[in-house]
């Protein structure tokens, strides 16, 4: 597992990758790439990721258990995609953050996009995803000792989640038509989109409140005894 030393470009890494290098590669990737080089920056974007993951611990043996945790999560993501109209990839994002950091948590969000768009179908949307459902994630891990001393703030960010993964991918639909950003395009794709959005919404608030308490017993504990 690749350990970054230097603590001073561990957080270069944690703030350029997510906030800058990602989201610009993904968008000039949209406009300047046809549909058949997608998959270019969809890699990229997961090599990124495990790049911002290798930047969230200190000790080797640490981000290998936190690997392994990382993988599991993932595939439960993977497994959810398959669920009907209520999806549980956003919450088993979020709960991964609370627990093991917003890297692991933006590492099982962007990897469950792409390994999941294998079955469901890659394309330029892809990267879109990926850096939505990571930085759903990453925001989590951020704001975890208030989200997870109150479950009611958890279930309301459950819900913002849900809609700011539906505005970011709007914003991938009107790049896409209109190989440009327009704002009038934009706010026509919003509400076209609206049941999507109360659906991403609904789903994250009803899996956080099924599945946070068992996974995140299960997390905690395994944080703690393997000091993950």
């Amino acid at each position: 597992m690749l350990l970054i030393r230097n603590k001073n470009l561990r957080n270069t890494i944690k703030i350029a990758v997510p906030f800058v290098i990602i989201p610009v590669i993904t968008i000039l990737g949209t406009l300047a790439f046809d549909g058949k080089k997608h998959i270019i920056i969809a890699l990229a974007v997961a090599v990124l990721a495990l790049l911002l993951f290798a930047a969230g611990f200190e000790k080797k043996s640490t981000g290998t258990r936190r690997m392994v945790i990382v993988a599991v999560m993932t595939a439960l993501c993977f497994a959810g995609r398959f669920i009907p109209f209520l999806k549980p990839v956003a919450a088993l994002t979020i709960i991964t953050a609370l627990y093991l950091g917003g890297e692991a948590g933006f590492l099982v969000g962007s990897l469950s996009a792409i390994l999941s768009n294998f079955y469901f179908g890659q394309g330029p949307w892809t990267a879109f995803q990926m850096l939505a459902w990571g930085l759903i994630g990453l925001f989590a891990g951020m704001l975890s000792k208030p989200l997870l001393g109150n479950r009611i703030l958890l279930l309301v960010y459950g819900a913002v989640a849900g809609l700011g993964y539906s505005f970011f991918m709007d914003i991938w639909t009107v790049l896409w038509y209109n190989e440009g950003f327009n704002v009038k395009l934009y706010a026509a794709a919003l509400i076209s989109a609206v049941p999507y959005t109360v659906s991403y919404a609904v789903s994250n608030v009803l899996f956080l409140y099924l599945l946070a308490p068992p996974f995140g017993e299960k997390l905690q504990r395994i944080k703690v005894k393997y000091g993950v």
